[in-house]
């Protein structure tokens, strides 16, 4: 099987439809970084069922899709097409009879995955089935992609072991172990659970048990306690019947009472309707008087309300005149106070006018002063600021020159320190002790690689010996089990025959026993010591029939005969010879004992014919027997055709016979094999322990090389570096010397210039001084100016603010006097019309009182009208009382006769309920009253049946609860137990059959793996030489048990005996892993192998290497593999180029190498 083409659109950046066609079985796909060559990778690795985005470079699924560029837009869907040519049939099962196999697999924006195999939608596991056992898969060693070439290296053990199991096939074992322990676990469960339901259905069975007795006995006690009750309930009955006819009488005599009581209530209820009427009419005369009554008295209310207000508002006017003349006077006196404060005021501001103007001359003149000393001091500062930045410049000089001295004088001092270490050193480095001793180690690492030449040759050997002592070995174990599989298919032939003749010479149960008892069950069969010619085993079995069965024994006379009670007993003993005719069957018999009395008197012929034609010619006794069993007399023909089981007993003892015969033979062969198979194990033994010791050797001998060349490369950089450190400490002595001369220099021409500036300050320091007591001078008058003017400036604000103030208050005072003046004659408006108002209210409040002294008179008849009413509306209240006193009396004794006659009609209504209960209580529980009423003992009373009942329903509590369904659900369950029982033993029979699936699978796969790790060993062996050109490598197992041991990588690299796979270098772990790899694909050939970039740790000449490998391994293996080298690029036979004619989007251009150069040659 091999991969025809790839079909992508939409996947990563290969946007639009392409098919990516493998011709040959070497294509190299060729492009610059970026281009998107790993992308058709990935493809491969998706569509075969990869599920983990980080693995495909990717955070989701759906970034395998195209996402869009600067000129194109996001696709919905990305979609793979593989295409396989089946035409080998390497696929087996279902798909083995298709010549061509496509895969597909689509994924949406949504994150819909959807597979499909020859166009059919599919499952993933449908997908990853095909090929498990393959090589083939989303994460197996047939892909190997950048960076997984150190991965493959560097793994865990328990990793590496999978690319084993993968080559080995055993993946669809372990997929199948896998459901197998599923299934299992998932038996245990369910056994585990059945398990306790059976155990909870027990415990509910033994109680359903015990409630199922207690319901059926409950029952018992139920039916008898129905019975009783319809008793009780006669009996009941019949005195319910006669208390009803006793509350009718009862009822009929109240019922008369209680009408006399509602004749006379009536007569009193149309007395009490004629004094209402009368009551009625009085009480609207009193009505009437009362509302005259009352109207004179609010009127009364209301005038001496009007009084009272009217004194009220004279009071208030009185109190408003009295406080508005007080206001009037205290305004006044305000006035007056007013008026003469702001004659004093004006007087004031007059006075302080000229003064102000005096002040403000003196200020402006003290001011100008000021103006001229500050102008005559900041012409000092400026002569001061030009002297400061005159006179700094020296001092400056002098300080830098200073520091300047300093630092030289100080480096002076290291670069003589510095000379003299140098000195020291330099004097130090002349002698050089190494020479010597490089010498002394270059012979050492000539004597130690012959040494190593000489021990990789006897490891060859030994290895060539060992690899035959393997195959013999092989070989031999091949032999042993076939000998061994012969030898037990052998005995299981001779077993069931065995079984079976033992079987037709079974004599049956009573003959057993009698021959047990008699001892002679050991003794030999008539059967079991004949030989008989080929053909004739049918005849003698015809003739002799049951017989063959037949004991031999000594004597007839010594066996009790009279103890044998059922079944059919044969014997027979040898006696003398007996007469026989010529060509009987006899002839063709040979045995141990006479048998003329059996067949001496049969004639054998070869067919049914030929006896019925000498039939006539029998003498009496003789019979004809043909070789096919027909047996021929004058007056019989006989026919014998049984069972497998029963015939065929002479023609299965030789049979027998002789597979006992060669089974001796065979168990010798075996014996004879496992021997031979020991020595060889034993000389494998030896051969590996003799390869170890010089593998060991070697390890030594390189470790030893190792550290000769290791001490030797240092000496030979120590001499290097000693050499250049002398050379730099002579440039560096120079250098140090001059760099002195030039520092000492410099010292000098400093040192002048800094006399130059201190000269230079000391002519500055005269003229600071003079400067310095002008400035003190003109501080002292500008602070005497400044002293002046500020006396004067503060003397005319003080004016100024008395004067301001004095205005104000001028002003205010002015204000304040207008405001009393306008206050003054408001007081005076409203005391006038105040004392008019209370002129005005006094005329009222006589016309008020006048009107008062009639309405008391008018209230005063009226009075005497409302007593005269009242007291005949109470006369008329007393009468309509004692009339409705009569009619409660009445009412009230023919309530008290209702209440009796409804209570006595409610217990006749209850005993009639209760006796029409009872009746229909018995009609319900399957009664008739009158039935049993017949049946009633006349001596029973009600007590007794109660007491009986009481007895029955003591004995049911005694019960406890009960459960009715008990008995039914007994059943059920006890049924539902069976078929659990059933079931537990059907899961027992599974997990039995699961359990030994397991050991097969784990037999297979310990087998499997163990031939294929030993083949991939020796693969890598002999690989790993061949791509480092030296060396060694091999595989090795990290545990005991083949079902889960780790395996690692042991490589040495010629020269080298790295103590771990870690220490090697890229390019060696590359070549190391691709050794692996192609030694995996010798044993198990991947119908593709896809690499990525596995190239590029390597140089050029292991690159030649690799090509040539993979060029070599083309022949079995399609290789589609991604590189930049120009060495790999020349061994394929199809160039295919990526590139992106526009951002972000990759397209494919292919060239077939042969056709190009026919084309360059043409």
């Amino acid at each position: 099987m091999r991969l025809t083409c790839i079909k992508l659109a939409g996947f990563k950046s290969f946007v639009d439809p392409t098919t990516v066609n493998f011709p040959s079985n070497m294509a190299a796909v060729v492009g610059p970084n970026g281009c998107g060559k790993s992308n058709i990778i990935d493809a491969v690795r998706w569509v075969m069922g990869e599920s983990s985005a980080k693995n495909l470079r990717g955070e989701s699924m759906t970034d395998v899709i195209f996402n869009g560029s600067t000129t194109r837009k996001p696709v919905s869907q990305a979609s793979i097409e593989l295409v396989f040519d089946n035409s080998d049939g390497t696929l087996l099962g279902e798909y083995a009879a298709y010549a061509e196999i496509s895969i597909r697999r689509k994924v949406t924006r949504d994150s819909q995955t959807t597979y499909y195999l020859n166009g059919t939608k599919c499952r993933r596991r449908d997908i990853t089935d095909i090929f498990l056992g393959t090589g083939l898969g989303p994460r197996s060693y047939s892909i190997i992609e950048q960076g997984m070439i150190s991965k493959l290296i560097e793994s865990k053990p328990e990793d590496l072991r999978n690319f084993i199991e993968e080559a080995a096939g055993i993946s669809k074992y372990k997929e199948r172990r896998r459901e197998t322990e599923n299934r299992i676990r998932r038996t245990h469960e369910n056994l585990a659970r059945l398990t306790d339901l059976r155990e909870e259905l027990g415990r509910q069975l033994e109680r359903l048990h015990r409630q199922a007795q207690a319901a059926e006995k409950y029952q018992e006690y139920k039916a008898e306690e129905r019975q009783l009750k319809a008793q009780l309930s006669a009996l009941r009955w019949q005195a319910l019947n006669e208390q009803v006819g006793q509350r009718e009488a009862i009822i009929g005599n109240q019922e008369v009472s209680f009408e006399a009581l509602v004749a006379e209530q009536r007569n009193a209820d149309a007395s009490i309707e004629r004094l209402r009427d009368g009551h009625h009419d009085l009480s609207e005369r009193f009505n009437l008087v009362q509302g005259r009554f009352y109207s004179v008295g609010g009127d009364i209310a209301r005038v001496e309300q009007s009084i009272q207000h009217g004194q009220q508002r004279l009071r208030q006017l009185q109190d408003d005149l009295r406080e508005a003349e007080r206001s009037r006077l205290e305004t006044e006196s305000h006035l007056g106070h007013d008026r003469t404060m702001l004659a004093t005021l004006g007087e004031e501001l007059e006075m302080l006018a000229p003064e102000q103007e005096l002040t403000s001359a003196a200020a402006e003149e003290a001011a100008a002063a000021l103006e001229e000393s500050e102008h005559t001091m900041h012409g000092w500062q400026e002569q001061w600021d030009e002297f400061n930045q005159r006179s700094a410049e020296p001092q400056r000089q002098s300080e830098v020159l200073q520091a300047r001295i300093q630092q030289l004088e100080t480096s002076m001092e290291r670069v003589a320190e510095r000379q003299r270490r140098l000195a020291q050193e330099r004097a130090l480095l002349a002698a050089d002790p190494e020479d010597a001793a490089i010498l002394e180690l270059s012979e050492q690492l000539a004597t130690s690689e012959l040494t190593q030449e000489e021990l990789q040759a006897s490891e060859e050997l030994l290895v060539e010996r060992l690899e035959q002592v393997r195959h013999d070995l092989q070989q031999a174990t091949q032999n042993q089990q076939q000998a061994q599989g012969e030898l037990q298919r052998l005995n299981g032939r001779l077993a069931s025959l065995e079984a079976l003749q033992q079987a037709a010479l079974d004599p049956g149960t009573g003959a057993g026993e009698w021959l047990r008892e008699q001892q002679l069950a050991d003794r030999p069969r008539l059967a079991e010591g004949l030989r008989v010619e080929a053909g004739w085993e049918l005849a003698v079995e015809t003739v002799l029939g049951a017989d063959l069965q037949a004991v031999l024994v000594d004597d007839f006379a010594q066996l009790d005969l009279a103890g044998f009670a059922q079944g059919d007993l044969r014997l027979f003993s040898g006696g003398s010879q007996g007469s026989r005719l010529s060509g009987s069957l006899l002839d063709k018999v040979e045995a141990d004992f006479d048998l003329s009395p059996w067949l001496g008197q049969v004639k054998a012929v070869e067919t049914l014919e030929q006896a019925l034609a000498l039939r006539a010619q029998l003498a009496d006794g003789h019979s004809l027997i043909s070789r096919d069993g027909y047996w021929v007399g004058r007056n019989f023909l006989r026919v014998r055709r049984a069972s497998e089981a029963e015939s065929g007993v002479l023609a299965r003892g030789q049979e027998i016979q002789r597979l006992g015969v060669e089974r001796e033979e065979r168990e010798a062969t075996l014996a004879t094999l496992e021997e031979q198979l020991q020595h060889l194990r034993e000389q494998q033994l030896a051969q590996e322990d003799s390869r170890e010791q010089v593998r060991r050797r070697l390890q030594d001998e390189a470790r030893q090389q190792g550290e000769i060349k290791a001490r030797l490369s240092a000496s030979k950089a120590k001499v290097e570096q000693l050499t250049l450190r002398r050379r730099r400490l002579d440039e560096e002595l120079a250098e140090l010397t001059e760099q002195r001369a030039v520092e000492h220099e410099q010292v000098g021409e400093s040192r002048l210039q800094l006399q130059d500036a201190l000269d230079a300050m000391a002519t500055d320091t005269e003229q600071r001084e003079l400067l310095l007591a002008q400035r003190d001078s003109l501080r002292e008058r500008l602070d005497r100016v400044r002293q002046e003017a500020r006396q004067h400036k503060d003397h005319a604000h003080q004016l100024a603010v008395r004067l301001g103030s004095l205005k104000a208050q001028h002003d205010s005072t002015r204000q304040a006097l207008e405001r009393l003046e306008l206050q003054a004659e408001r007081l005076a408006e409203k005391r006038e019309q105040l004392s008019l108002n209370l002129e005005e209210g006094e005329a009222p409040l006589e016309e008020l009182r006048l009107k008062l002294e009639e309405l008391l008179d008018k209230r005063l008849t009226v009075d005497q009208e409302l007593k005269i009413a009242q007291t005949a509306l109470e006369d008329a209240d007393r009468e309509l009382r004692d009339a409705e006193k009569r009619r409660n009396q009445a009412e009230q004794q023919s309530q008290l006769i209702r209440g009796q006659l409804e209570q006595q009609r409610m217990e006749w209504q209850a005993l009639t309920v209760r006796r029409t209960t009872l009746q229909d209580q018995l009609l319900a529980d399957g009664y008739d009253l009158h039935g049993v009423l017949a049946t009633l003992n006349a001596e029973v009373n009600e007590q007794q049946a109660e007491e009986e009942l009481e007895r029955i329903a003591a004995r049911i509590q005694r019960l406890g609860a009960i459960n009715l369904a008990a008995i039914d659900e007994y059943q059920q369950q006890s049924e539902r137990k069976r078929y659990l029982d059933a079931q537990d033993a059907d899961l027992v029979e599974a997990l039995d059959t699961l359990e030994n699936v397991i050991r097969k699978i784990d037999k297979e796969t310990r087998s499997r793996f163990k031939d294929t790790f030993d083949q991939i060993n020796g693969g890598l062996q002999a690989l790993f030489p061949k791509v480092f050109g030296g060396g060694s490598a091999y595989l090795e197992l990290t545990g005991e048990d083949l079902l889960d041991t780790g395996v690692t990588i042991m490589a040495r690299p010629p020269g080298k005996k790295n103590s771990t796979i870690h220490l090697l270098s890229g390019g060696e772990k590359a070549l190391t892993a691709l050794a692996l790899v192609f030694a995996i694909f010798k044993l198990n050939p991947a119908p593709f192998c896809m690499l990525d970039e596995v190239d590029a740790p390597l140089d050029d000449a292991n690159v030649g290497r690799y090509a040539r490998l993979v060029k070599e391994m083309s022949q079995t293996v399609q290789f589609i593999y991604i590189t930049h080298n120009k060495i790999a690029m020349e061994m394929a036979d199809q160039l295919m180029g990526v590139t992106m004619h526009e951002p972000g989007c990759s397209r494919l251009v292919a060239v077939d190498v042969e056709e190009a150069m026919a084309m360059v040659d043409a």
